[in-house]
């Protein structure tokens, strides 16, 4: 009887798949089952594998397996590629969209919002309503405590230096009233800011009581998330 033939093991390929694709076919069979076939072809032309030339023959069967599963390989970066195509699709999936009940102010800042809540994971939505509380969507804003731009953010220079804690500027460490009066600079920093407090004090209402003034207690908090839960 015919080695392969008559090998349970190796009748896995259906005729079909045998027929139409002579070359998958023998890639698969040397591949999964390269012991069969070499025990086959050496006792099938009656070579004794006890011979030095059993060795040779080995070795280069071996280097055919090899090339074949290295040609093989683009498989995988395929493989590979897909699955980061879902990743992305199911952070996306996570943000959401941006809600129309927001005023045109905050929705002309929809593609920012949504760039910056893809990057730090946040909802678009959260993002709006601190962006109308803070400054109604205006990118000039510039409160009496030095806060700049649409998200409010307190810059290292104008009015927010002259803030000191223990003996230095509390935010000597922050961007530029220049840089945060840059709309994407200023949605991606506060984005960025709340996505940090979030983390740190567990949720919403604690990384808003932070992140707003100091002196109103859970006013400001409640506030913001008023809003997102009054334009969802």
């Amino acid at each position: 009887m015919d080695g392969i033939a008559g090998n349970p093991r190796l009748s896995v390929w259906n005729d079909k798949n045998g027929a139409n694709a002579p070359f998958s076919y023998g890639f698969f069979l040397l591949r999964k089952y390269p012991l069969d076939i070499l025990v086959h072809l050496f006792y099938y032309n009656g070579m004794n594998p006890n011979k030095l030339v059993f060795p040779s023959i080995l070795v280069i069967c071996g280097a055919v397996i090899g090339l074949i599963s290295l040609i093989s390989s683009p498989r995988v970066t395929l493989a590979s590629s897909s699955s980061s195509a879902n990743s992305q699709s199911d952070i996306t999936s996570l943000t959401g969209s941006l809600s129309r009940a927001y005023p045109e102010s905050v929705l002309q800042w929809e593609e920012l919002i949504l760039e910056s809540a893809q990057q730090y994971q946040l909802d678009p939505n959260f993002i709006a309503a601190v962006i109308l509380q803070e400054s109604g969507g205006n990118a000039d804003a510039y409160s009496s405590s030095g806060a700049v731009g649409l998200m409010q953010v307190m810059p290292c220079d104008g009015i927010a230096q002259s803030f000191m804690c223990d003996g230095q500027p509390c935010f000597r460490n922050r961007p530029s009233m220049q840089e945060l009066f840059d709309p994407a600079f200023n949605i991606a920093y506060g984005t960025r800011m709340l996505a940090g407090l979030i983390k740190k004090y567990g949720s919403q209402q604690e990384a808003l009581y932070h992140y707003g003034p100091i002196d109103v207690g859970y006013r400001y908090a409640d506030a913001v998330l008023s809003i997102y839960s009054n334009y969802q």
